[in-house]
C-alpha cells in the first residue's frame, strides 16, 4: 500500500513537472516596471508557469529574438525594414502601453526648467554647455539658473529609449538630424553612458550639473527633477499618461503591423517625446505548449493588464486599438 501511495505520488509529481512551463523575454528597460508587476502576477495567477523576463536594452531584445535565444523580445524601437528582413525567424510586433521619455536634471535650486527641442539636441550636441547659457535663460524666465557646466548622460547599451529620445531630436533640429541622427546606439557628441534607464537616473542624481533622459516612472521613482518641454504646437508640456495619450490620439490610421512613431505629434495637450513599446513574439513557436501560453499571456495583457498601466505612469492602449491588437494575438500560431 505504502508502494502504490509513493508510486502515485511520484506520478503526480512528474505530471505537475510536464505542465510546468518556463517563458523567457529579454529587451527594453522602458516598460521594465510595469512588465515586471505584470509577469509577476501572471505567473501568480497560472501555476506552474514562470515569465522570466531581463531588461537589457531594446537593442539586445531585437538580437535575442532574432537568433531565438528567447520566446520574446521587448523593444520601444519598431523593427526596421532591414532588421525584419535579416531575422531569421518572422517577428510580430504587439504594442503593449505608451509611455513618456522625459529630459531629467540635477542642478541646485531649480525644480523647473523647461527645453524646447532645439535647446535639449544643442545640450547633447555639446553646442550648449552651461546652465546660464542665455538660450535656456530665455525660456526659463525668473529661474534662477547657475554659471555650472552642464554634464550629459546618455545610455551606454542599445536603447529604445535612446531611439524614442533621438527620434524626437532628430525632427526638430536639423543640426541633429545631420549629425548623430536617431536610433538605439549613437556616436554621442558628449557625455557620459549609464546602463539601462535605472543607470541614467543614478547617475543624474550623484551627478551636480547632469541632465539625461528616461522613461517617466524612473523620474518619479527616483525623485528627480525632469521639465517641461514644448511641443509642435509651441505649448510648455510635462511628461504625464494624459500627454502621452493626447500624442497617441494624433494617429488616424495605424499601420496593420504597429510600426509608427508619435514623437513631435501635433495637439496643445501632446507630449512630444511619446512612445508606444512593443512586444516582439515569433509569427510561429515551435513549441505548441510555449505558444499556448504566450497567446494566453498575451490575451491577459490586452484584457487585465492595461488596467495597471496608469499605476506606474504609463498610458494604456486606446480601447478600440486594444480590440485590434487583440485579434492579432489570436492569430498568432
Amino acid at each position: 500500500m505504502r508502494k502504490t501511495c509513493l508510486a502515485v505520488g511520484l506520478l503526480m509529481l512528474a505530471m505537475g513537472v510536464a505542465q510546468a512551463q518556463k517563458i523567457t523575454g529579454a529587451g527594453a528597460t522602458f516598460p521594465y516596471p510595469l512588465y515586471s508587476k505584470w509577469f509577476q502576477q501572471y505567473s501568480q495567477a497560472h501555476p506552474g508557469t514562470e515569465i522570466n523576463y531581463q531588461p537589457i536594452g531594446s537593442g539586445g531584445g531585437i538580437t535575442q529574438v532574432s537568433k531565438s535565444l528567447v520566446d520574446f523580445g521587448a523593444s520601444d524601437m519598431p523593427m526596421t525594414d532591414q532588421q525584419l528582413h535579416d531575422s531569421p525567424i518572422k517577428l510580430i510586433h504587439i504594442p503593449t502601453v505608451m509611455g513618456a521619455v522625459v529630459p531629467i536634471f540635477n542642478v541646485a535650486g531649480a525644480t523647473e526648467i523647461k527645453f524646447s527641442g532645439e535647446v535639449l539636441a544643442d545640450i547633447f550636441l555639446n553646442k550648449i554647455t552651461n546652465w546660464n547659457d542665455p538660450a535656456i535663460a530665455k525660456d526659463n524666465p525668473g529661474v534662477k539658473l547657475p554659471d555650472l557646466k552642464i554634464i550629459v548622460v546618455h545610455r551606454s547599451d542599445g536603447s529604445g529609449t535612446s531611439f524614442i529620445f533621438t527620434d524626437y531630436l532628430s525632427k526638430v533640429s536639423h543640426d541633429w538630424n545631420d549629425g548623430p541622427g536617431k536610433g538605439t546606439s549613437l556616436n554621442w557628441p558628449v557625455g557620459v553612458g549609464g546602463k539601462g534607464n535605472e543607470g541614467v537616473a543614478g547617475l543624474v542624481r550623484q551627478m551636480p550639473g547632469s541632465v539625461g533622459y528616461v522613461e517617466l516612472i524612473y523620474a518619479l521613482q527616483n525623485k528627480i527633477s525632469f521639465g517641461e518641454v514644448k511641443n509642435a504646437s509651441g505649448k510648455w508640456v510635462k511628461g504625464s499618461i494624459e500627454g502621452v495619450t493626447a500624442a497617441a490620439a494624433s494617429v488616424k490610421q495605424m499601420p496593420a503591423d504597429y510600426r509608427i512613431s508619435i514623437t513631435n505629434a501635433l495637439g496643445d495637450d501632446v507630449y512630444p517625446i511619446s512612445s508606444f513599446t512593443y512586444l516582439l513574439i515569433p509569427a510561429k513557436q515551435t513549441d505548441a505548449s510555449k505558444s499556448k501560453v504566450i497567446k494566453d499571456m498575451l490575451s491577459w495583457i490586452v484584457k487585465d493588464g492595461e488596467g495597471q498601466a496608469s499605476t506606474l505612469s504609463y498610458a494604456p492602449l486606446p480601447q478600440a486599438l486594444a480590440d485590434k491588437v487583440l485579434q492579432t494575438v489570436y492569430a498568432l500560431q
